[in-house]
């Protein structure tokens, strides 16, 4: 991915409008092979701080979802997504929690 689409996305993974995150996350899974795994990783890590900040639960749906996928790609460890672990797993959906889970065990 060239560096124009790159700082693109990850700002709008940043964005302080939650539907913006949302849309980025999903836009995040359209381009997977387009990722140097550097980009990968770093947008993963990106993805996972959003993520716990995150309050809208569609917003944070998107975000795990494009964090599996990313995952998916071989570039992204547990490591990269470890402030996973700051999210308050009980205020969540089940379907919520197990996203959560799966990527922190895998």
């Amino acid at each position: 991915m060239q560096p124009r689409e790159f700082i693109d996305v990850a700002r709008k993974v940043l964005n302080a409008e939650s539907v913006v995150r949302e849309r980025a996350a999903d836009e995040v899974t359209d381009h997977l092979s387009a990722y140097l795994p550097a980009q990968a990783s770093s947008l993963a890590t990106l993805l996972a701080a959003a993520a716990a900040l995150e309050k809208e639960n569609s917003a944070l749906e998107a975000e795990l979802h494009a964090i599996l996928e990313l995952m998916s790609t071989g570039h992204v460890s547990v490591d990269h997504v470890a402030q996973l672990r700051e999210i308050r797993i009980g205020e969540l959906t089940s379907e919520l929690r197990e996203y959560i889970n799966d990527l922190l065990e895998s």
